[in-house]
């Protein structure tokens, strides 16, 4: 026969295990909120624009096939941005302790749908060292690609700058302590149904019915201690009147 619980009894567990359940999730909270703010390294983002075009010379002669033309390179560019023949100047230049591997994972390269601007990011656990990397790696990468490619087409649009009070794009303790208040609160959760599942003892009086089929005559009351104190005191009064009638009759 096949077992069904209630919306009820659903309720019930969650209400008997609601401190299991809080503390879960305040737990979940504290961890995320100590690691977020104390542990992780914030990572700062600088971003520079490149534009892939004709040379001034040649803007007279500039046909729509040649933004077709363009817009193809791109692809090759943004493999080109992060190749070791650029990378390995940049690093050179600003003297970084970092391998052509490490500096690659730090670089961004991409462009929207149809367009020939070129957006370069650089993370960084410094905003001033992302923004010069960035700066670095466009300025590197448009003296190169003459050489590299034979052609001129790549201006700077924008150049990386620092604001006054930078802030980090990650980690955010914000968000991180929302997500971790909700599994921890679906963790919680989890934990209480399991418990009660593997709970199986019989609690009331309801349960004794249930899996004995049998009805229950009676019960005996729990009793603290205060109440046992309390009952006995009364039975030693009960005797004492009961021995005083005796003796007067």
């Amino acid at each position: 026969m096949e077992e069904t619980i209630s919306l009820k009894e659903l309720l019930e567990t969650l209400r008997k295990r609601f401190r299991l359940i809080v503390s879960i999730t305040l737990i979940a909270i504290l961890v995320s909120g100590v690691i977020s703010y104390f542990f992780l390294t914030p990572i700062y983002q600088a971003s520079t624009q490149l534009l892939v075009n004709k040379s001034k010379d040649e803007q007279a002669s500039y046909q729509i096939s040649d933004v077709q033309t363009n817009l193809q390179l791109i692809n090759t560019y943004n493999v080109i941005i992060k190749s070791p023949a650029i990378l390995e100047i940049v690093i050179k230049d600003l003297n970084l302790d970092l391998t052509v591997s490490e500096l690659n994972e730090k670089v961004t390269v991409a462009n929207e749908k149809d367009s020939q601007v070129v957006n370069l990011s650089v993370q960084d656990s410094s905003a001033t060292m992302a923004a010069k990397i960035a700066n670095k790696t466009a300025e590197v990468f448009q003296k190169q690609i003459s050489k590299i490619m034979k052609v001129d087409n790549v201006s700077i649009l924008a150049n990386a700058e620092v604001g006054e009070n930078p802030s980090p794009i990650k980690p955010k303790p914000l968000l991180n302590i929302a997500i971790a208040a909700v599994v921890g609160f679906l963790v919680g959760v989890g934990v209480a149904f399991l418990l009660e599942y593997f709970d199986n003892t019989i609690k009331n009086e309801q349960e004794i019915e249930n899996i004995l089929g049998i009805p229950v005559l009676g019960t005996i009351p729990k009793m603290d201690e205060s109440d046992v104190k309390t009952v006995g005191k009364n039975l030693q009064d009960r005797n004492t009147r009961l021995r005083g009638e005796t003796l007067g009759s």
